[in-house]
């Protein structure tokens, strides 16, 4: 398998750390949607990172997608998704929040850097910027109840490699925005998860 686009994009990255965890091999290849547009659209017309290229040549898009498609891959117990409906819920919801961070500080990039100043909207750079401090509030909330654990206990699952990711991303490219001291238990539960073999094995830079 490929695995087309940036280690500097979360959903990237989350993919192949997810990979590493559950065992996938993959070629990485390092490809930007921006800087090299015309290269990227010769392996996928949609130019969408991540592109995951299967074996069988069939092209997928949008890491949750590829990620589902991975844990099919693999026996049961190397998912990173549990399987009981309680433990599924409560990771779903902290990887639906990690997710929308994501997603805002992506907003937040793009009008700061892709926008000149005289383009720029403040109301839209306010309301983003209000969804992102709302989605690791939630996310903090959510996670104080993990002390020194992972997000559901001692298993590392997909809502650890998702918030981990996600707040690395924010925090490289939009801390102004996100103070770390005002989320203590996301921040402490992804610089847990930075230290782990699969995180250090892809850095986000």
């Amino acid at each position: 398998m490929r695995l087309v686009g940036m280690l500097d994009s979360p959903f990237v990255r989350r993919v192949a750390i997810s990979f590493e965890l559950i065992g996938l091999s993959f070629d990485h290849e390092a490809v930007s949607v921006i800087r090299t547009f015309d290269a990227f659209s010769q392996i996928n017309p949609v130019v969408k990172a991540p592109t995951l290229i299967a074996d069988d040549g069939t092209t997928l898009m949008e890491s949750s997608l590829i990620l589902d498609y991975g844990e099919a891959l693999v026996t049961e117990e190397r998912r990173l998704l549990p399987v009981t409906a309680a433990e599924r819920l409560r990771c779903l919801h902290l990887m639906g929040l990690a997710l929308a961070a994501c997603e805002k500080t992506v907003q937040i990039v793009y009008e700061l850097h892709l926008r000149a100043e005289t383009e720029r909207s403040r109301p839209w750079l306010d309301r983003v910027t209000l969804q992102l401090l709302a989605a690791y509030a939630g996310l903090d909330k959510a996670l104080t109840s993990a002390g020194e654990g992972w997000a559901l206990g001692e298993r590392f699952t997909q809502a650890d490699v998702t918030v981990g990711v996600a707040w690395r991303f924010t925090q490289d490219v939009a801390a102004d925005y996100v103070r770390a001291a005002s989320f203590p238990a996301v921040a402490s539960l992804a610089a847990r998860a930075e230290q782990t073999p699969a995180f250090r094995a892809w850095p986000s830079a």
